[in-house]
């Protein structure tokens, strides 16, 4: 057995629900934790014979099987059988199903295809499996035993500012289903029924039945869709209060909803008193999750729900280990507001709260850097933590597309900690994301990576590809005049395919949500390619001595100014107004280079 992702080398088309990737290698994501492959492929019959038990819960399996192999008769030798363990379908197989929670077994081989889930959603994910393999010329003859790290995987959509759109969110449902994914938490926090002042009020009929669509949605990808209530600003802790919470869940059940959770964060005032807090959820727990029967686990998200926050002798994380029902689950961001999450931040907290905390990372979530997108590899938490946390949710940007490029990788991260490749998956993430201008997508991305100097201190690796050249050419000519012709040379054709990235991902209608969103920085992005060009042809008139060095650096300056206009009035409505990109490395070793230039 081999304990790492499937490679298949060669020119290959990757369809992925319509988009056509093509890649030198193909790579199954989630990484599978375990999987034999042998060197024979076969070729997939035009016919094939379904064998399964009529279950319900199988549905999203046996819906999307016969979705990508419509062919299906009983005439067909070739055999798929599909169903879950202690199925008769399957029943031979039960051995090498994993005992964990969402595992599958998957063969192939030239009698046919078996698909055999721990439960139902594990069945699921190895339909999903079965789908990326489909999109080979050949089928692998392959056996994958594959499970979860992490129970719960997926989103939270808590951040401040437009929340998404009823298509972004529909999309993300069908991708959280694509990459294994199985929670969606729906707590905007400009929804003004999720928070207070009208916590307390049903949604109008218009957003009630958008509810009840994206919960149907979730439900074909299984994904829980957990719906938020964050009244603490306002609560007051009396019966009425309490009843009208109550009411409000049981309004979201009648639509469908079967997961929930309170926040309490970011709040002050009496709402913040942990004994009360506890007291609320707890008969929450007991007088509607608990008597409900199918309903997932009570989210809360705590008042001090990170360490810098958190005053440990004044007991509020205590009282909450303490008085909390066990099975209600505490959220939990780290060290900081926005941290990476690694062995000590667990250690800390989860004898606190007397159990293992359920993760808010709050990345790639921009809200309080809104003038940068943030597209860079997904990298930092610690691989040797899945026995240490019961979920694992990310806290996305407002530019829901954009989001996908981290969020395809979180999905891999919490899949498989251990086999976790972030420059691998983030790349396999631009080319699911735009096959056909992948290599675009990543010149953007590279030099739109890093958040710049913020309150909370995170910072992101920005323009790797490019730093070693950008050093060497401006320590070169800083310290003596003289060009570093091989470095110059690198960060010139960098800056041309800047500008050439920029045209061709402004102008392709590959993913239109993606581009549109991505606009405002791909504008600032072809200026920023400018501005070093015209830096670099500085370097070379006074260099040849044969040019007008004074038209030079007067068409280098202007260009400058056009970068910051451009900069400057595009994005105006976000908090922090404007765009930037490349401002780590790029537009320093630029400015720095004019500036020595001048002199």
């Amino acid at each position: 057995m081999r304990k790492n992702i499937l490679l298949v080398s060669g020119l290959l088309g990757l369809l992925t629900l319509g988009n056509t990737l093509h890649a030198q290698e193909f790579r199954l994501s989630p990484t599978p934790q375990t999987y034999s492959v042998q060197e024979d492929s076969i070729a997939l019959p035009a016919q094939y014979q379904l064998q399964t038990e009529a279950d319900e819960a199988l549905a999203p399996a046996s819906v999307l099987l016969r979705h990508l192999l419509p062919e299906s008769t009983s005439k067909a030798s070739f055999r798929i059988s599909l169903g879950i363990k202690g199925d008769k379908t399957v029943k031979k197989y039960n051995r090498y199903i994993p005992e964990t929670a969402e595992g599958y077994y998957l063969k192939i081989d030239k009698k046919g295809i078996v698909i055999a889930g721990t439960d139902a959603r594990g069945a699921y994910y190895g339909v999903q499996t079965l789908a990326q393999l489909l999109t080979l010329d050949k089928l692998p003859q392959v056996e994958i035993t594959d499970y979860p790290d992490i129970p719960y995987r997926g989103v939270v959509e808590g951040f401040y500012g437009q929340p998404w759109s009823h298509e972004a969110r529909l999309s993300q449902l069908d991708f959280y289903g694509r990459n294994k994914m199985n929670v969606y938490i729906y707590g905007p926090k400009d929804d003004p029924y999720h928070s207070t002042p009208n916590w307390r009020k049903p949604y109008p009929e218009k957003e009630a039945k958008q509810l009840q669509e994206l919960v149907e949605r979730a439900k074909q990808n299984n994904v829980i869709f957990y719906w938020a209530i964050h009244p603490g600003q306002d609560i007051k802790w009396n019966d009425e209060d309490r009843d009208l919470l109550l009411k409000k869940f049981e309004s979201m059940y009648d639509l469908g909803v079967r997961g929930f959770a309170v926040f309490f964060d970011d709040i002050s005032g009496e709402g913040t008193k942990a004994d009360k807090q506890a007291e609320l959820l707890n008969y929450i727990d007991e007088h509607f999750i608990q008597t409900k029967g199918d309903v997932s686990p009570l989210i809360m998200c705590p008042t001090e729900y990170n360490k810098s926050w958190t005053n440990v002798e004044g007991g509020y994380l205590t009282t909450l280990g303490e008085k909390l029902n066990p099975d209600i689950q505490i959220m939990w961001t780290g060290d900081r507001v926005v941290a990476n999450i690694d062995k000590q931040s667990m250690e800390f907290i989860n004898p606190l709260i007397r159990r293992k905390a359920y993760i808010w990372w709050n990345y790639p979530v921009s809200d309080y850097v809104q003038d940068h997108i943030l597209m860079g590899p997904t990298y930092g938490n610690g691989t040797d933590i899945k026995d240490d946390m019961t979920a694992f949710v990310s806290n996305p940007m407002e530019h829901a597309e954009a989001s996908k490029i981290s969020l395809y990788s979180v999905a891999d991260y919490t899949w498989n900690l251990e086999d976790y490749d972030s420059q691998a998956s983030w790349h396999q993430a631009l080319r699911v994301l735009m096959p056909k201008h992948a290599d675009y997508l990543e010149t953007f991305a590279i030099h739109s990576s890093d958040l710049g100097k913020n309150n909370h201190k995170f910072r992101r690796e920005e323009s790797q590809n490019i730093r070693p050249a950008l050093d060497a050419l401006c320590q070169t000519y800083k310290k003596n005049g003289q060009i570093d012709k091989a470095a110059f040379d690198q960060v010139k054709k960098e800056c041309e395919k800047i500008c050439e990235a920029a045209d061709k991902l402004i102008a392709t209608d590959e993913n239109p949500a993606l581009t549109e969103e991505m606009a405002p920085w791909l504008i600032y992005f072809k200026q920023l390619g400018l501005y070093g060009q015209s830096v670099l042809h500085v370097l070379e008139v006074k260099q040849d001595g044969k040019q007008c060095v004074k038209c030079a650096l007067e068409q280098a300056r202007t260009q400058r100014i056009w970068l910051e206009q451009t900069g400057k009035h595009l994005n105006e409505k976000a908090s922090q107004p404007g765009v930037k990109c490349g401002g780590t490395y790029l537009l320093p070793a630029f400015d720095g280079l004019l500036e020595a230039a001048s002199k």
